[in-house]
């Protein structure tokens, strides 16, 4: 059941993505834009985007704002995303499909956790803010973009380069939800230093293939997004910057996990891989639960 401050991001995605759609092809059709492409797709969705800001801090207490801001900033993203990449000239076009895929991954994140285990639920579970290394890698995907569009645009035109990224995305996209959804009340954003009364090691489902589905599926999503806007150079630093952010993680949370679980995550590592290339997490020589 979903709780409701994800009743109310959902309203606020799915009602803003429709509104700012909706009223800007009308404009398209009526001839009331811009004949150009910034007129077409960005300008116009902003200033719905304005309307129904103002329009949310009006009617909601500062609680309520909070997460309906954010869904409304991703649901305007959304959309403004998807008449970038129909609008746009054939170079522009996988930005838009990247702004698409950003916005459908951290909307879905929200929700669910909104879904699964709304106790832990809060606006950090949009992770818009995940870290200063995170918004540092998506900056660097953005001008290394802007800068090859204007000056080699032929690498940004071979739309089945887009496609495959789409469907690596796709993929882990899938996968990670999958995880989350499956863990159910043992999922968490955080990793938690102190065993809860009611946290199992769970082992069913996707965990049934990999330790980490979670880490496997953001793993390729992030590559993917790289692949989508043909970067080249951010194809290989998010590889790098990826494979090493979760080899410490996986590191450190394995250690945290054979501290909650003993024998019973030590049997689990030996008999299901962690799921990421050339990672092995925290390997036991011998059993020290005697």
């Amino acid at each position: 059941m979903l709780c409701d401050q994800g009743k109310l991001s959902l309203k606020c995605f799915l009602g803003t993505a429709a509104l700012v759609f909706t009223l800007t092809t009308s404009q398209n059709i009526f001839g009331f834009t811009p004949d150009n492409i910034w007129g077409a797709s960005l300008w116009g969705p902003v200033f719905y985007f304005v309307i129904i800001c103002i329009s949310l801090r009006l009617f909601l207490n500062d609680e309520k704002y909070q997460y309906a801001i954010r869904a409304t900033f991703l649901g305007f993203t959304f959309s403004s995303s998807i008449l970038l990449a129909v609008l746009s000239p054939l170079k522009w076009k996988p930005f838009g499909v990247y702004g698409t895929i950003m916005s459908i991954f951290h909307y879905s994140e929200f929700l669910a956790i909104a879904w699964s285990n709304p106790s832990s639920l809060s606006t950090s579970s949009f992770i818009l803010n995940h870290s200063l290394h995170y918004a540092l890698a998506a900056v660097a995907s953005w001008i290394e973009f802007l800068v090859e569009v204007n000056f080699w645009p032929e690498i940004k035109e071979y739309w089945s380069i887009t496609v495959i990224g789409a469907l690596l995305c796709l993929g882990g996209e899938l996968l990670r939800k999958l995880a989350i959804v499956t863990a159910n009340t043992n999922f968490n954003h955080i990793v938690q230093f102190e065993k809860s009364n009611d946290h199992k090691l769970v082992k069913h489902g996707v965990y049934g293939l990999v330790r980490h589905p979670s880490y496997v599926g953001w793993f390729w999503w992030s590559i993917g997004t790289q692949i989508v806007l043909a970067n080249p150079i951010c194809i290989v630093l998010y590889a790098l910057a990826s494979w090493k952010f979760f080899n410490d993680r996986v590191y450190v949370e394995e250690i945290t996990l054979l501290n909650f679980f003993g024998e019973e995550y030590y049997n689990y590592q030996k008999d299901v891989p962690t799921g990421l290339p050339f990672i092995n997490g925290y390997l036991l020589d011998k059993i020290p639960f005697t």
